[in-house]
């Protein structure tokens, strides 16, 4: 039997997350939002402010998880992920009651920009010179 030259790595480790951290975050993300809807957050900037989870991202080895935060209506993201970050030490703690892991991920939160560069692509779609080159195509055909 003849062996594969190469490191012996998964390529896939690299670039796609297994269904097991897909899982997990999916897990942590229904929980957070879970925590953040009961109001219980003390924190001054966080208090009476609407926001989601949109994704959470886990390590391969479930101990660092990233969440993406995404103001609901108009606000600073990166203020959101900043206010987030001070309460973690809280919510990992309320996380660790709802979902039970063997080590409970450090969570870590990062704006998501997801939306803006959509919005940024849709105002792009929508101007004359694409709308005229859309029309070419349609004719076209």
């Amino acid at each position: 039997m003849q062996r594969k030259s190469g490191s012996g790595k998964s390529k896939r480790g690299a670039s796609a997350p297994s269904q097991r951290q897909l899982r997990a975050g999916e897990l942590v993300r229904r929980a957070l939002a879970d925590i953040v809807a009961r109001g219980t957050i003390r924190d001054p900037e966080l208090v009476d402010r609407s926001f989601t989870v949109t994704e959470v991202r886990v390590s391969p080895d479930l101990r660092h998880a990233t969440c993406f935060v995404a103001p609901l209506g108009k606000g600073d993201a990166a203020a959101l992920a900043e206010a987030l970050t001070r309460v973690r030490a809280y919510l990992r703690g309320q996380l660790s009651k709802e979902v039970t892991f063997k080590f409970m991920p450090d969570l870590s939160f990062e704006p998501d920009t997801s939306f803006d560069n959509a919005e940024v692509i849709d105002r792009l779609l929508h101007t004359p010179e694409v709308a005229r080159d859309l029309g070419k195509s349609d004719r076209e055909d």
